[in-house]
């Protein structure tokens, strides 16, 4: 049975269709979404994939088909037909691709504005993220404490936007938690104003909104969270900034995408995201692991010498038993 050609076009052309829709949206390439913005970027590369994959099939298909349909018969030494210019199909090839890539330049341009994309800072002035100075009991507090200093500075008003600001609802709201990233070779840094703590990770609430403000201290490194597909460039003496909402809890990978010197590889951190009651606790913690550690430091800058008897014999009233009056009665005053 003779099956006209245009019907076995249409049976190829859903067959196709079938298979790209079904790849776009299964092929596996992309890690865990762990943020809201992620599914927006998720959408538009299954819509990348399955074109790509609808026109890998159709392009590779009409290659096959030809191949085998005008190949050279045994015993066949005679020139192919002439084949001269055929416009419409011309104007198809040049039309599709055109009329395709208008549509996914459209559909990433409303992508990049619901994120927040387009005016991410706007011309407000983000400093010179001078809280990463104040980092306690590291040698990189004093680098970064020299930064500003040694930072050309840019007028507010002539600043580029750079990186994901707020989304269109969120503009005229704070942001639940601020965290200074600063890159340097070969490691993040990440500083919590509200808290003034200081960390190696980044830590953050789920479902909460989250602004980085990211600076690098010496040469261009990239920060990027595939799980969260955010990528933004630190860029020494330019703030950038970006904004999101995680929304899974969980650890995920936060990874330098710029080559920025030997070690380049090994400049990785870890982002943790917490429920916002396992934040809290954490938060916390931290701060009482400074608290107990500046004691310490503090307890050993004292010269004994200088303490009277009872000051002395203070941190021992519990175990030589002796009570606050006994205590009293070894003041100065009372000799």
């Amino acid at each position: 049975m003779n099956i006209p050609s245009s019907i076995l076009t249409m049976l190829a052309g859903i067959g196709v269709t079938l298979i790209s829709l079904w790849y776009g949206q299964n092929h596996g390439l992309m890690p865990i979404a762990a943020s809201d913005e992620a599914s927006q970027i998720d959408g538009l590369f299954n819509t990348m994939m399955t074109i790509s994959t609808g026109l890998f099939i159709m392009v590779q298909g009409i290659l096959i088909v030809a191949a085998i349909k005008y190949r050279r018969r045994q015993g066949d030494n005679t020139d192919g037909p002439p084949w001269h210019d055929n416009f419409p199909l011309e104007i198809l090839w040049t039309a599709v691709p055109a009329v395709i890539i208008l549509g996914i330049g459209v559909y990433s341009f409303e992508i990049y504005n619901s994120m927040g994309g387009l005016d991410p800072m706007g011309n407000h002035d983000h400093g010179t993220m001078q809280s990463q100075s104040k980092m306690r009991g590291s040698a990189i507090a004093a680098t970064l404490s020299d930064m500003p200093q040694n930072t050309p500075q840019i007028p507010p008003d002539k600043r580029i936007a750079l990186g994901v600001g707020a989304s269109p609802e969120n503009e005229d709201k704070a942001p639940d938690l601020v965290v200074n990233v600063m890159g340097l070779q070969y490691a993040w840094i990440f500083s919590y104003p509200e808290s003034g703590l200081s960390s190696g990770e980044l830590h953050m609430p789920a479902n909460r909104d989250v602004q980085l403000n990211i600076a690098a201290q010496d040469v261009l490194h990239a920060f990027w969270m595939p799980e969260f597909r955010l990528k933004q460039d630190a860029i020494p003496g330019r703030p950038s900034e970006l904004r999101f909402t995680a929304n899974k809890v969980g650890e995920y990978r936060v990874v330098c995408a710029e080559l920025c010197g030997a070690y380049h590889g090994a400049m990785k951190a870890v982002a943790v995201v917490h429920t916002p009651e396992e934040f809290d606790s954490w938060v916390k913690e931290q701060q009482a692991e400074v608290a107990s550690t500046q004691n310490l430091e503090q307890a050993v800058a004292v010269n004994p010498e200088k303490l009277s008897d009872g000051e002395f014999l203070a941190p021992f009233v519990r175990e030589i038993k002796v009570n606050s009056e006994i205590l009293e009665q070894l003041h100065p005053t009372h000799h």
